[in-house]
């Protein structure tokens, strides 16, 4: 069940906030129109009591917002009957399509079709008069208490089949990743476990033989150098199967996310770092792409702005939105990809900081001083 207060008016703007405004007041005149003041105390009883049910029905997490429900159509039946007042079954209906058990909804969707019906035909046999000039009204009423729900509650249904298939996505990529993780770790165990075994008995061989036997131990330090050049080659060509992400690559994919999301994207910088290592590139292209997936899904914000910038000693990269920022002062927090855009960034000596008083901004920032080390393992 929906249970904001807030969402008994529609997002869908073919039943705008006015109409709702409309059904609320109009009660008072077919209520007021009536001459007895009893009659008046009882429409306006029941008028409350219908709204207090709707309020209840919307605060209710169990079975209670069945009764609640019944409260509603048996109100409705009775302004139905007492003053003509049919359009109470329009506010059930809405609700009855937000229902979300099959079985509760299509059993709740019956009953009140079959009494609003039912409590119509009683009124014109009771007091034609009441009816007829408003018969118009009465049947786009019916047909809205007929649609409405079966509208709102295929909606919601694709809805929730939408978010379980992003969830479900979502699933399928971490598992992926995971199993990609534990295949390369699989692969270096293989490739090095061995030979940096073999490389530590031949040094503890080397270090016994310098003094005794020195032309043994010099033939044992050979060994060593070219045990320790096939595990470097052999991780080479590991790290050269894994294809990585490029940065023009994931902006292009960016571009395309925020066009879809219908928000507005400004690129500042060049994207094009020189000299910045692959497996760094990658690292940085996974953690964009994590940064944008939030900015659309969780920031609520109409405009993001990317900065690339590279540094003497290191490679920034900012993302900054207008969004609801996040709770803290931008604090780190569990969920919405921050964490594994940390642990990333470790894997490579970056950072991340995060400001999230006034929309968000993460700054990504890794050290250039990676290359050095990269050319020097050349």
């Amino acid at each position: 069940m929906q249970s904001s207060w807030l969402s008994i008016f529609p997002k869908n703007p073919w039943i705008s906030i006015y109409a709702w405004v409309i059904f609320c007041f109009l009660p008072f005149f077919f209520i007021f129109r009536s001459s007895s003041p009893i009659e008046i105390s009882i429409g306006i009883s029941l008028l409350l009591l219908y709204f207090l049910s709707y309020r209840f029905s919307y605060k209710s997490k169990s079975g209670l917002v069945y009764m609640w429900i019944s409260f509603e159509v048996v109100i409705n039946i009775v302004m139905t009957l007492l003053f003509g007042y049919v359009y109470l079954a329009i506010f059930t209906a809405f609700f009855i399509g937000n229902i979300r058990n099959p079985v509760g909804f299509f059993i709740m969707y019956g009953l009140h079709i079959a009494l609003t019906v039912g409590a119509i035909v009683a009124g014109f046999f009771i007091d034609m008069d009441l009816f007829l000039p408003q018969i118009h009204f009465i049947v786009i009423s019916v047909l809205g208490t007929v649609l409405l729900p079966f509208n709102l509650y295929y909606r919601n249904k694709n809805m929730n089949l939408e978010g379980q298939l992003e969830d479900a996505n979502e699933r399928i990529s971490e598992l992926v990743i995971i199993e990609e993780r534990e295949r390369i770790s699989r692969d270096l165990h293989d490739i090095l476990g061995q030979k940096l075994s073999l490389i530590g008995l031949k040094s503890d061989l080397a270090g016994k033989l310098i003094y005794r036997d020195p032309h043994a131990a010099e033939k044992e330090l050979k060994d060593i150098r070219q045990t320790a050049s096939a595990a470097l080659r052999e991780v080479r060509e590991l790290v050269a199967d894994i294809r990585a992400t490029k940065l023009k690559e994931e902006l292009l994919r960016t571009k395309q996310m925020f066009q879809a999301a219908e928000m507005e994207l400004t690129i500042a910088g060049d994207p094009s770092f020189h000299h910045i290592p692959p497996i760094v590139e990658s690292v940085v292209s996974m953690c964009l792409k994590e940064a944008v997936t939030n900015v659309v899904k969780h920031s609520q914000a109409t405009s993001c702005r990317i900065t690339f910038e590279q540094q003497p000693n290191e490679f920034v990269i900012s993302i900054e939105d207008n969004g609801v920022g996040l709770a803290g002062g931008g604090e780190m927090q569990n969920g919405s990809g921050l964490r594994g855009i940390r642990e990333r960034l470790e894997f490579v000596n970056g950072s991340l900081q995060i400001e999230g008083e006034k929309g968000t901004k993460l700054t990504i920032r890794v050290p250039v001083v990676l290359k050095h080390i990269m050319k020097e393992a050349d």
